[in-house]
């Protein structure tokens, strides 16, 4: 990975809102942390570097934070959804990247809604950095909605499935 690739990387951080991000390969262990400074303006610095590289990597600094979402309004309607939504297990993904429901564009979805799945059944693809990884249930059960659209950027821990235990 070259200062160019990094560049690129906590620039993608930074606009992805993501907290924290850790990529660690077998040459190397990148730890990417933004956080609000006080007039809401984001420093994103790198932790720790490959012992290779010797050149830092600067801080980069990015628009005011994006504004904390409303609060959810307290209609008679919206909480009988958000109460069954808490039945259900979410699918969270493990990193920043692409999100694909297939394997190429030739091919089947890997899950839809309403299909099973077991732990270990992969249910989509993230690409972060031209690696395409596999991302696996950790739980079984039936697929009930899908949170995220087809080659959409994702942010680390963001929902991707929900998934019906029962």
């Amino acid at each position: 990975m070259d200062l160019k690739e990094i560049q690129n990387l906590i620039k993608f951080v930074a606009r992805s809102g993501a907290a924290e991000v850790n990529l660690e390969t077998e040459d190397f262990k990148i730890t990417i942390k933004t956080e609000s400074a006080v007039l809401n303006e984001n420093k994103t610095q790198v932790i720790s570097m490959p012992q290779a590289m010797a050149a830092p990597a600067p801080a980069h600094h990015a628009p005011a934070a994006h504004a904390a979402p409303a609060a959810e309004a307290p209609a008679a309607t919206a909480a009988p959804a958000a109460e069954d939504d808490s039945k259900y297990i979410t699918i969270k993904s493990p990193m920043i990247g692409t999100f694909y429901r297939r394997p190429s564009p030739d091919k089947d979805l890997f899950v839809s809604v309403g299909d099973e799945v077991s732990e270990g059944t992969v249910v989509c693809i993230i690409e972060a950095m031209k690696l395409f990884n596999e991302i696996e249930s950790e739980v079984s059960g039936k697929i009930v909605k899908i949170l995220v659209d087809d080659q959409s950027p994702v942010e680390y821990d963001q929902p991707l499935f929900l998934v019906d235990p029962s």
